[in-house]
């Protein structure tokens, strides 16, 4: 069987490395934001080329917390409309909503997955006030467009990178608001648990933040703000200190695989992705299109390949908001609803060796 993602496999190289991180952690007796979590905040702050890194939980507190910090600072309201791509993982709008803010959808560009910027204008209201561009799976929504617009309407501009970990394009500006991150397992950086991060060049916005995942305290038994518990785990942050200095070459192996697929699948059955063959794509998913996708998952089941589909309920049609915004599970949204029924994702990774991509095209190409 050719594993979507074989984990173990992935994280067997740093078996011994992980051993003497642990013992290290022991040894030192600090287990909850020492030494560990500060120097992989300097480390990915210095990688995303911010001044700032902030360890939190998970993803989903990283977004949610720069939210609530812009909250805290004045920048943005409760009850605020933040525009969002219609088709996303699920936490990109759950942020949203946590912040006691309201989410508006924007459908997406069939041949990237990511945000229309064209179609962005057209949702732009009086109570608009941010725009969250998602870099769903790997690959960078079109941020000069979209930057533009927020400057011309006053917007705060919020990533969710939570997929694109290293992607990067020849225009790349230090962040001037924030980026959310994700490290659970299955990421391009990923750690043996939850984890997250914000990356930002705001030193104010970084302050809240900081505050904000611990209790809304700086100093212990003193609560600035209404804060929460959301901090990177020590431990997870002395693994992932050992595995940021791969990302850019594990990136560039999963790019290379992608230029594989891309190059060698000639079945007019299957839509392939959009790359421009710049970095800034870094595959964290590779995700094909085909109008039969339950026969083609089948069909590569039986042939011991695994896929996996990113996602097959868009969150505009999920039960979770259909009574928090009424309707919601009504309204249509067609590219959104096209790319859930057909997407699937095939394996990608920087274990996957040259044989087993050979395989999956031969037995695609067959299909």
């Amino acid at each position: 069987m050719i594993s979507f993602l074989d984990l173990k496999k992935i994280n067997e190289p740093y078996e011994n490395a992980f051993q003497q991180k642990l013992k290290s952690v022991l040894e030192n007796g600090w287990y909850i934001l020492g030494k560990e979590v500060e120097i992989f905040e300097k480390a990915f702050a210095q990688y995303c080329q911010t001044k700032y890194c902030i360890g939190v939980g998970n993803g989903l507190d990283a977004l949610t917390l720069i939210f609530k910090a812009y909250i805290q600072l004045g920048k943005l309201q409760k009850g605020d409309e933040v525009i969002v791509p219609a088709n996303t993982f699920i936490a990109s709008i759950f942020a949203i909503v946590q912040a006691d803010l309201i989410p508006v959808l924007v459908e997406p560009k069939l041949e990237t997955y990511n945000i229309n910027p064209d179609l962005i204008k057209e949702k732009i209201t009086s109570k608009t006030k941010a725009i969250l561009a998602v870099h769903l799976y790997g690959q960078l929504a079109e941020m000069d467009q979209i930057n533009e617009i927020a400057l011309q309407h006053n917007l705060i501009v919020v990533e969710d990178a939570a997929q694109s970990h290293g992607a990067k394009n020849n225009k790349f500006e230090n962040l001037n608001s924030a980026a959310a991150y994700s490290f659970y397992p299955g990421k391009n950086l990923g750690c043996l648990g939850d984890g997250g991060a914000v990356v930002t060049n705001d030193q104010e916005l970084s302050k809240v933040i900081h505050s904000l995942r611990n209790y809304g305290s700086e100093k212990k038994y003193y609560n600035e703000f209404q804060g929460v518990n959301s901090r990177l785990d020590e431990l997870q942050a002395g693994f992932l200190n050992l595995k940021l200095p791969n990302l850019d070459t594990d990136n560039e192996k999963r790019r290379t695989i992608a230029k594989r697929y891309l190059d060698e699948i000639k079945n007019n059955k299957i839509v392939l992705p959009f790359w421009d063959y710049s970095n800034n794509h870094v595959f964290h998913l590779f995700v094909i299109r085909t109008e039969n996708r339950e026969a083609l998952q089948q069909y590569l089941a039986q042939h011991n390949i695994q896929t996996v589909i990113h996602y097959p309920i868009p969150p505009h049609k999920q039960k979770a908001f259909d009574s928090e915004f009424s309707g919601w599970n009504n309204t249509s949204f067609p590219i959104t609803e096209k790319i859930h029924n057909e997407v699937l994702s095939l394996p990608i990774s920087p274990v996957l060796t040259n044989d087993e991509v050979g395989f999956i095209i031969e037995i695609l190409n067959q299909y």
